[in-house]
């Protein structure tokens, strides 16, 4: 029997090796993200579907939910991202007002579009990525951390709204993972702020590595449920414990 899994967030990252893990899995992948040229290209990779969908607008999100159908197996809300690093006395209003109708209302709305899909499969997984910053504050975090941990709690709020029902829930809280657009967006596109990030790491996460992980909790048996998952190189202890020996 054929499961099907949307990924939101496909265009690039995690959400890209996701999907390619997901579809190596034998799921059949609906990639959703912003960019067409990208998601077209992997899904002529991947053999997959794809909907060109900004999560934050509602209009989208229900086309998104008309093109999965009545079912749907998994759900992966990897849609997201962070602006800025500025203390909070500092911040910009307008990237926080960002990353909240992002990171949060966009997670939020796609949530709510294709959770009857979940329920109908009779052994759905929905599964929040969200952060290591969404359950440790630390400088610079500002609204990343803010935005982040509100996606963990919604999570957790899930999971007691849905006990009893056909639908796991997971928190997937990766560290330290070294994508190139992700560092890139948050400074604005300055690469050498970006690449100052992982300088002398010696082994940062890969998004393969997180997609790995998701493809493990997808295939554990329904009644299996992975709470919380926190994912974190070996040269990673904390926010701001990292091992830079080969800097």
């Amino acid at each position: 029997m054929t499961r099907t899994a949307v990924v939101t967030g496909a265009s690039s990252g995690i959400g890209a090796a996701t999907a390619r893990r997901l579809a190596a899995d034998g799921f059949t992948v609906v990639l959703a993200a912003r960019r067409e040229d990208r998601l077209a290209e992997l899904a002529d990779e991947l053999g997959a579907t794809y909907v060109v969908c900004d999560t934050t607008d509602a209009t989208a999100v229900a086309e998104l939910a008309t093109a999965v159908g009545d079912t749907l197996d998994v759900l992966v809300n990897n849609a997201g991202g962070a602006l800025g690093a500025d203390p909070v006395a500092e911040a910009s209003v307008a990237d926080w007002k960002t990353m909240f109708d992002v990171n949060v209302i966009g997670t939020l709305q796609v949530t709510q579009a294709l959770l009857p899909a979940l329920v109908a499969s009779g052994n759905g997984l929905l599964l929040n990525v969200t952060s290591t910053a969404a359950h440790e504050a630390y400088v610079g975090g500002s609204g990343y951390t803010v935005t982040k941990a509100g996606v963990s709690v919604l999570t957790r709020t899930l999971r007691q709204e849905l006990l009893g029902q056909p639908v796991r829930v997971t928190e997937l809280a990766p560290g330290m993972v070294a994508t190139e657009e992700f560092g890139l967006r948050r400074f604005g596109g300055d690469q050498a702020r970006r690449d100052a990030t992982y300088a002398g790491v010696p082994g940062p996460l890969s998004a393969a590595d997180v997609a790995d992980t998701v493809g493990w909790i997808a295939s554990l048996p329904w009644h299996v449920n992975i709470d919380l998952l926190v994912l974190k190189p070996r040269d990673q202890a904390s926010q701001t414990q990292i091992n830079r020996s080969q800097g």
